[in-house]
């Protein structure tokens, strides 16, 4: 069973530049876990992963971190969701705005299958 999380906003340190390490910029963060289908026949919270919980160690994984690189932003959201054992996989994508000129967008998508991490 796959479960989606669309849209993690965190606001913290991110980017080399020096006035990138001044103050917190947003992160989107999109996240796709692949978790056993319990939950699906039991309708138990206790059997699934409580993603309200995960949001919250996400959020504050990044602000703890003070990355340089979304692609090691990328990298601690996964590795925030594989510290749950009912995480078997897990694709990341780590989206920033704004910060160059003409760009709209850069992203790093950071992802394992089965026991990989």
């Amino acid at each position: 069973m796959r479960l989606r999380l669309d849209g993690i906003e965190a606001n913290c340190i991110i980017g080399d530049l020096p006035d990138e390490r001044e103050r917190p910029q947003s992160l989107r963060v999109d996240v796709e876990l692949e978790i056993a289908d319990t939950s699906a026949r039991t309708d138990a919270l206790a059997d699934t992963v409580d993603y309200a919980a995960l949001v919250e160690r996400v959020r504050a994984a990044l602000v703890g971190a003070q990355c340089h690189l979304i692609e090691r932003a990328a990298k601690i959201v996964h590795d925030t969701c594989r510290a749950d054992a009912r995480v078997t996989a897990v694709r990341v994508t780590v989206t920033k705005t704004g910060r160059v000129p003409g760009l709209a967008s850069a992203s790093a998508t950071f992802e394992s299958e089965g026991g990989e991490s």
